[in-house]
């Protein structure tokens, strides 16, 4: 296939994202939060408790002792995310009402990475100390107040005077979060670099909140003040100059007669700029000294690119803001843990301790051996400490369970936690139930998708709108390039009529039912594979020109695409049938399952086998559960496993019963790493303890995440009920466990979305298979 259409402009790219964005803020309503009743109000009793009379005897507890708000109320675990719109991303002073979408996107990340509640507030204030009045009188609301985007130099005095006057934990996160970061990625480089903190000298562009705040950090562990240059707009910090200064700026003025950062970057070992994109060119970068540490973090454009510093300096350490490069340091690396780890313990302020223990986490994560979950979850990408692998990936699950513990930890020896963490082995467990219950299971597939070599990923029903429509997104998302199964000009008809910018050949490819010149080899290829299974000659030319799952699987099976999915109408049988011709079974496999996991408001479930085998025996149970297991450890999920009968513990000698019992014999000898337990209830296999208290010996700890039913009966209509009235319908899945080659057949109540996951899926399965 030719294509002559010229590539989208940059121009065309930034109008795109433009329309995409203000649609994504407007529909299905606009805005990206919600409030949402913790509590259930069904009837009059449940009024009375909520309201009038029954909230009366939280007033007055909390009345007698003002810490009772912490356990009656919902402040412990609600974080204020004030500004003034003064200083806002990329953007400047654009006012308070125009920063709101940034504020409530700040409040989706504090939710989505560590579960905290927020409520955005902007503020129509400029003067600082008005300013510090409006937010103290918020303090009753609160458990802590994240100040975002005010402008330097009255950031610093805002957070100073709310630190004297409040008792709850204030954090300006454009100075700290972005200094926690820079510290931790500061310590592995220099360690890389193999270059003592205390002996390099460090030149900074920029002496903004952000870039002081980080130079504040980085003498606090190790870095010399007499070893600092900083520049800016007017050029170097020295002392005696009086243009753009401030009290907080002239701590760092050097007594120098340079002036410019062509100047004083002679010889330097770390270059950090928080300024303008461009402003380090690559003849400076050449005079630095032998293996140069760049942190060009100015968003969108790096004060240099990675390439241009490479270009003058092979032996170049860099880190950026962006996530196209690697080492990005981003500050959500940090500040949803660091408040989880405040909250949790009842902190009454961020101390400097709690800042450098999670400074250290961080550091200490990316320098940690990579667990088998992690490394499988990031599939295909080289998780090695060194000089491209600084810092951790922000998707990783393991930064919840480092960094609020460090943080909580912190709080309590600095004697600021009201509420110290007594059992931190069950806080972590505690950390790490919700890290797998926040919808992050696909962000690490997605990152392994995107980073690997472009995969092709066919789909059988290429006409249907929301397999279009998913194509769509993984084309912008960069994930895989779409083969569509289909008649080329339905599908060219339905991309038009649907709004959608995709164009054949530039961002998708076409096999053409009607006229396709591999037709006679796919035929005849079909046909010797299953001529003795009743499939003649006459019946392989009709089904290649008809089944569409057997057309894709055929592409696989040739090598002319990566990977393939189904399965968006019809039965899962209909197009197993021919996956199994064509592809067939793993190695050492005996039977295909069905894996579905639903992302639940407080957990996340995987369910077997919810759609191949109708009543397996225990054997085939053992092995699907098996497949399962590994299956969520490349998600990164330990898997706690339960088989799950009417019976419990041995109550009943009914033959499903029995079945589950023989499973668990089976899977102790042949998975003895897997923790599993059963058979049980439903309830005692999600409420770890429940089940401790009925079975103290139980071989499963905690609540299980792996469910295993005895029939397709229970466990397909156990996860449709679960999705529909717990899950909201968010689900990843069906997962096909047991096959050859990368496929994934899905369900006719697949959403776009859940295409997409898959898509990303079968890339990761393309990859791991290399």
């Amino acid at each position: 296939m030719s294509d002559n259409t010229a590539p989208p402009t940059p121009l065309d790219k930034r109008a795109l994202l433009r329309r995409a964005a203000l649609e994504y803020h407007e529909f299905p309503k606009p805005g990206k939060v919600a409030i949402a009743a913790t509590k259930p109000m069904a009837n009059q009793h449940d009024l009375a408790l909520a309201y009038s009379p029954g909230v009366a005897a939280p007033c007055e507890e909390i009345v007698k002792d003002p810490n009772a708000a912490f356990k009656y109320t919902s402040r412990g675990n609600l974080v204020g995310v004030i500004s003034n719109g003064t200083a806002v991303l990329g953007l400047g002073d654009i006012g308070a009402l125009a920063s709101k979408p940034v504020m409530e996107g700040k409040g989706v990340l504090f939710k989505k990475f560590a579960g905290v509640d927020v409520f955005d507030i902007e503020i129509d204030e400029k003067d600082p100390q008005k300013l510090v009045d409006v937010i103290a009188a918020l303090e009753p609301t609160f458990g802590a107040i994240n100040l975002e985007d005010i402008k330097a130099p009255e950031c610093f005095f805002v957070e100073r005077e709310l630190r004297k006057r409040l008792k709850i934990p204030v954090f300006h996160d454009d100075q700290h979060g972005t200094a926690i970061t820079v510290a931790a990625a500061m310590i592995n480089a220099l360690k890389v670099a193999g270059k003592n903190i205390g002996e390099v000298k460090l030149v900074a562009s920029g002496a903004g909140a952000a870039a002081l705040a980080c130079l504040n950090l980085l003498l606090e562990v190790g870095l010399r003040r007499e070893n600092v240059f900083v520049t800016d707009l007017a050029g170097v910090v020295y002392v005696g100059r009086t243009e753009l200064m401030d009290e907080d700026k002239a701590l760092f003025a050097r007594d120098t007669d340079m002036r410019k950062l062509s100047e004083v970057i002679a010889d330097a070992d770390v270059f950090i700029g928080l300024s303008a994109g461009g402003v380090l060119k690559p003849e400076m970068v050449a005079r630095m000294a032998p293996r140069p540490i760049i942190f060009a973090l100015a968003n969108p454009n790096p004060e240099i690119t990675p390439e241009d510093a490479k270009s003058v300096r092979d032996d170049v350490i860099m880190a950026t803001g962006r996530t196209d490069y690697p080492n990005q340091v981003n500050n959500v690396l940090c500040f949803p843990y660091i408040f989880r780890g405040a909250l949790d313990c009842g902190a009454t302020t961020i101390t400097l301790e709690m800042e450098i223990a999670a400074v250290h986490a961080i550091a200490d994560l990316a320098q940690a051996e990579q667990s088998e979950e992690v490394a499988a979850a990031y599939v295909g990408e080289p998780l090695v400490f060194g000089a491209e692998y600084l810092i951790p990936k922000p998707f990783d699950p393991r930064l919840m369970m480092k960094i609020a513990p460090a943080v909580a930890q912190a709080a309590a020896d600095s004697g600021v936690a009201q509420r110290p963490i007594q059992d931190m082995d069950a806080y972590r467990e505690q950390l790490q139930t919700f890290v797998y219950a926040s919808g992050t299971t696909m962000k690490p597939i997605f990152t392994a998708a995107k980073q690997a070599a472009r995969k092709r990923v066919a789909y059988a029903e290429g006409e249907e709108e929301r397999v279009l429509r998913a194509a769509q997104i993984v084309v912008d998302e960069r994930v895989a390039r779409p083969t569509l199964i289909g008649r080329p000009a339905i599908i060219a008809q339905r991309i038009e009529k649907f709004g959608l910018r995709l164009e054949q050949g530039r961002d998708y490819d076409v096999v053409n039912v009607e006229d396709d010149h591999r037709y006679r080899d796919f035929w005849q290829s079909y046909h010797r594979m299953t001529e003795r299974k009743g499939i003649t000659a006459p019946i392989a030319k009709i089904e290649m020109r008809r089944r569409l799952t057997l057309i894709g699987a055929m592409l696989l099976h040739k090598g002319e695409v990566d990977g393939l999915i189904c399965g968006t109408w019809g039965q899962t049988t209909h197009h197993l049938n021919y996956i199994d011709q064509v592809l067939g079974k793993r190695a050492g496999v005996e039977t295909y399952a069905c894996m579905n996991g639903l992302l639940l408001p407080d957990r996340q479930v995987f369910l077997v086998d919810t759609h191949v085998n109708y009543d397996p025996t225990p054997e085939q149970l053992c092995e699907i559960t098996i497949m399962a297991a590994e299956e969520m450890m490349r998600f990164g999920i330990k898997p706690k496993c339960a088989l799950l009968s009417h019976s419990n513990f041995g109550s009943s000698v009914q033959p499903s019963a029995v079945k589950m019992r023989a499973t668990l014999e089976l899977l102790r000898v042949q998975a003895p790493w897997l923790e599993v337990d059963g058979e049980m209830h439903g309830d005692v296999a999600l409420n770890g303890k429940a089940r401790s208290a009925l079975m103290p010996n139980s071989t499963l700890v905690g609540d299980a995440n792996l469910l295993v039913l005895p029939n397709i009966d229970a466990a397909n209509i156990s996860y449709n009920l679960l999705k529909t009235a717990a899950g909201g319908g968010i689900a990843i899945g069906p997962v096909l466990l047991g096959a050859a080659q990368p496929v994934h057949v899905l369900t006719p109540s697949a959403t776009v979305r859940r295409i997409v996951n898959m898509t990303a899926l079968t890339v990761a399965d393309a990859n791991a298979a290399r």
